[in-house]
């Protein structure tokens, strides 16, 4: 896979799909620009290299049609404060009015195309749109991990118009850590697997099962594989209609040599609220008007036990519901138990993402993925089609 340092540039038109799909307050103001300054890098080196350059991304889900709150005006707004120059921000993303003021461009200049997905034709993988937009650029730069799981137009298609295509630096970072810790790891190689439901992590589970030496189980997914160990959970979230699945990932687990670790006891209450009544129980004891929102403290050692030793970790789903205070120790433990094991540290996932954050503690990571669906599709030993693309 060819990256932007590997061929010529300069005073080319590059048009660069990123992911500046930022979260935005009521008053259409950004809250979190790290999207943003994760293509920072790439948008630089195209810079010193004096090529023009073309911003491409969507932002929420306007299914198909312009919609002002959707607009890239703030994310085009704070490019231009973290560049200290000039942005321009097209009215489209195609059309003759598009075209005049690419054609208008000159080395050094930065223009943002209007939220891609106010067109239908983005997400429905049209050649047409496709071919638009390569119509704007003498090279395409994928540098949006977080989508090239997903076949649009401004990902897939493109790479069949544009004269060249190749990664960005993020995209080439994200692909190179996950082939260093499911590829050629260093061992022994453990995967933390939390979040609500087995159903979103089934294939991953099964695809780690073929590569992993530990998987250590945490949020409202263990409550499935508990039951399957004939484990009442009370009124726990559980996935009944896997639990035989389940019970069955267990058994291969087994058979493969693969250890696999499920919570001891859990904090619980009777209802997800903040300000509900906590308690800690083991996992054989608790009541039946209760359910599990965070492991509890005797599984959080237990964990930290695990990952000693650890050289390579994957973490994907955090350990309880960590948005509310009384649930969200198990998560936060388990962030410093990961950087205590000394291992290489791959986190990914949106809510894992956000909990590392929300520790103070990101930069003690070995790196944090900027993709959560694209993650998971890696770790179910998908190839993404955004990247493939790249590789015809």
């Amino acid at each position: 896979m060819k990256t932007i340092k590997d061929i010529a540039i300069a005073g080319k038109r590059l048009l660069i799909r990123v992911d500046f799909n930022v979260p935005l307050d009521k008053q259409q103001r950004i809250t979190d620009d790290s999207r943003i300054q994760a293509v920072l890098p790439t948008l630089k080196y195209a810079l010193a290299q004096k090529a023009k350059i073309i911003v491409a991304s969507h932002l929420g889900r306007p299914k198909g049609k312009v919609s002002p709150e959707f607009s890239l005006k703030p994310a085009a707004e704070r490019l231009s404060v973290l560049l200290d120059q000039p942005v321009q921000l097209a009215g489209d993303c195609v059309g003759e009015s598009v075209e005049a003021m690419v054609a208008a461009m000159k080395p050094g200049d930065i223009v943002v195309l209007e939220n891609l997905r106010f067109h239908p034709e983005e997400e429905k993988n049209a050649d047409d749109f496709a071919k638009s937009l390569a119509g704007l650029c003498d090279v395409y730069v994928n540098d949006a991990f977080a989508v090239s799981h997903r076949a649009n137009a401004s990902v897939e298609a493109i790479t069949r118009f544009a004269p060249q295509s190749v990664a960005g630096f993020l995209l080439k970072n994200e692909i190179d850590y996950f082939d260093k810790a499911m590829t050629t790891p260093e061992r022994p190689l453990v995967a933390v697997i939390g979040g609500a439901k087995v159903s979103s992590k089934l294939a991953a589970l099964e695809n780690m099962l073929l590569h992993v030496d530990k998987i250590l189980i945490g949020g409202a997914m263990a409550n499935t594989f508990l039951r399957a160990m004939g484990i009442s959970t009370g009124k726990s979230l559980v996935e009944t209609d896997l639990i035989e699945t389940a019970g069955s990932i267990l058994k291969k687990a087994s058979e493969k040599g693969v250890k696999i670790y499920l919570p001891v006891d859990g904090i619980t209450a009777s209802q997800v609220e903040a300000t509900a009544a906590s308690t800690v129980f083991t996992v054989q004891e608790i009541p039946g008007d209760q359910m599990i929102l965070d492991i509890g403290p005797a599984t959080s050692l237990l964990y930290a036990e695990a990952l000693q030793g650890a050289k390579t970790i994957v973490w994907n789903g955090p350990m309880g519901v960590f948005e509310m205070t009384p649930f969200s120790k198990g998560t936060f433990d388990m962030v410093n138990h990961v950087i205590a094991s000394g291992a290489i540290t791959i986190v990914g996932g949106g809510d894992t993402d956000a909990a590392v954050h929300r520790s103070g503690k990101a930069d003690r990571i070995s790196y944090i993925s900027t993709g959560g669906g694209a993650f998971l599709e890696l770790l179910e030993g998908k190839t993404l089609p955004g990247v493939a693309a790249l590789m015809r």
